[in-house]
């Protein structure tokens, strides 16, 4: 039996339609709310106390107190630097989840075949925070006192000069590796698990040179217990103006700055890249985090995504030619 309605009944059932509709829509809008709400997370890649990790601390409580949001620090290291960056990748691309990294980021690539992840692909590029110089310095008891001097003698002695580094793949394994590449020199590499242990065996004669981040470099220097030969950037550092460029060798590009950034799951609303750029440029011209970040040998930069996202896909093109022209493998 076909059932009917009364003009008065329909009004009532379109209401009560209507409200478990909105019910269900609730939950939908409440969640998008609350997701702006919701803390941000720093993920940073490598350990407490690191440059990295600095930069991540100090930007964010002013990244908080302009979000109205909370910020917090989250250390994910390991494999160096995989770990964490997959974490990033696989996270929601809504804005609540970003990565604090270096240049390390697109070498991986081409060391790490299988890590899972591309970073030119799976990540947006929000900003860059800084740059990091790093210092070619010899121990004493080497007695190389020039970057002309070291190229010589390894030419000369192809394999009995050795330099250290924090590890296979970092930026200062593959700083000497451009280094050799170019030069056609010949040093063997000793690797160490981080820079700490390879600082006091330069320290102490065992190795004989090695590229290090001039806030590290600098007091020994100063104390005469290494001997700075080369800065890493195309021209001399304020700290040691006598410190001469690496481009003296005039064998091309032989930039090995170090540049550290921000960046977001792949898919991001460009909207939040373009609030959190924003920001961030913001941030990076406070005199407290400028002052906190030169006191590590780091110069705040700030840039746009596009100009950031260049450098990325230039920097992974260099380093995947030299890792493979070189042989290298993060072993």
């Amino acid at each position: 039996m076909k059932q009917s309605f009364t003009s008065s009944q329909v009004p009532r059932r379109r209401l009560v339609l209507g409200s478990l509709l909105g019910a269900a829509a609730a939950p939908v809008a409440w969640a998008q709310s609350a997701g702006k709400q919701s803390p941000v997370r720093l993920v940073v890649p490598f350990t407490p106390g690191t440059g990295i990790d600095l930069i991540a601390r100090q930007i964010a409580a002013p990244l908080a107190e302009r979000l109205k949001r909370p910020v917090f620090v989250d250390n994910k290291p390991g494999a160096s630097g995989n770990i964490g960056t997959q974490d990033v990748v696989r996270s929601p691309p809504d804005g609540s989840t970003l990565l604090v990294s270096v240049n390390t980021l697109v070498m991986n690539p081409a060391l790490y075949p299988k890590a899972g992840f591309n970073p030119l692909t799976d990540l947006t590029p929000v900003s860059f925070t800084s740059r990091g110089q790093l210092l070619l310095v010899s121990s004493t008891a080497s007695k190389i006192e020039t970057l002309p001097g070291l190229v010589a003698l390894a030419k000369a002695r192809p394999g009995a000069l050795n330099y250290g580094s924090p590890g296979a793949g970092t930026p200062h394994h593959l700083a000497m590796e451009l280094l050799k590449n170019r030069a056609q020199a010949s040093l063997t590499h000793i690797a160490y698990r981080g820079t700490a242990p390879a600082l006091t065996d330069l320290l102490g004669g065992q190795i004989d040179v090695m590229f290090l981040p001039i806030h590290v470099a600098l007091q020994h220097v100063k104390a005469g217990k290494l001997v700075a030969l080369a800065i890493s950037s195309d021209k001399p550092n304020p700290l040691l103006p006598q410190v001469p460029p690496l481009s003296m060798l005039k064998l091309g590009n032989l930039n090995v700055d170090m540049w550290y950034g921000v960046l977001a799951p792949a898919g991001t609303p460009p909207p939040d890249i373009d609030r959190l750029n924003a920001e961030l440029r913001d941030i990076l011209a406070l005199p407290a985090v400028a002052s906190a970040f030169e006191a590590q040998g780091m110069t705040p930069e700030h840039s746009t995504p596009e100009a950031f996202r260049q450098v990325m896909v230039a920097d992974a093109r260099r380093w995947s030619d030299l890792i493979k022209a070189q042989g290298i493998t993060a072993d």
